[in-house]
């Protein structure tokens, strides 16, 4: 009988320790809003997109210019001149297409330029939760961020300010509550 009882103390124990393991999350988006070189690195990707997008806008209004001029001069065209016309529009139109999928598709410039901007800073991040959670002796830390959804979630398990200290900034509590 006490052996009985020693292997259900213990399988009891056993199953407690496993159950207790330590986890915590953090807000990815929150902590990346504190760091300066992520906000810099949005600002020149905005600015590159906004350029980009401008350049194709215009090209797009050269083409209405030109379908305009054609439809215009289209009845007084010989059937050769119209048909270069329309060719002329037609490229431009295509050329502006392939500038477009060049710049903004998927596995573009965009993409390129965002993984180039954005990808040492994730890389730093998820460092710096690594190593935090080892040290604070967590078996799991998740993210907070887009994806997951939390039903309820204890704020002291939040250890979103704790990396942004670790990385070596100040958590902004304005935006805490906010969160």
């Amino acid at each position: 009988m006490k052996k009985i009882f020693a292997i259900l103390a213990f399988l009891t124990l056993s199953i407690s320790v496993t159950f207790a393991q330590r986890f915590a999350y953090v807000d990815s988006e929150y902590i990346l809003k504190h760091i300066p070189e992520y906000t810099s690195a949005q600002k020149q990707l905005d600015d590159l997109t906004k350029k980009w997008q401008d350049q194709i806008d215009t090209q797009y209004a050269e083409i209405e210019k030109l379908y305009k001029a054609y439809q215009n001069d289209h009845s007084l065209l010989s059937e050769d001149m119209r048909r270069r016309r329309e060719d002329e529009i037609v490229n431009k139109e295509k050329q502006v297409k392939d500038l477009q999928h060049q710049k903004f598709s998927y596995g573009g410039e965009l993409e390129n330029e965002k993984t180039r901007l954005f990808k040492p800073i994730q890389d730093k991040v998820s460092k710096t939760i690594q190593d935090f959670a080892k040290a604070q002796g967590f078996d799991f830390i998740v993210d907070r961020g887009n994806e997951l959804t939390f039903l309820y979630a204890n704020p002291t398990l939040d250890k979103s300010n704790d990396v942004i200290t670790k990385l070596g900034y100040k958590p902004n509590t304005a935006l805490q509550q906010n969160k």
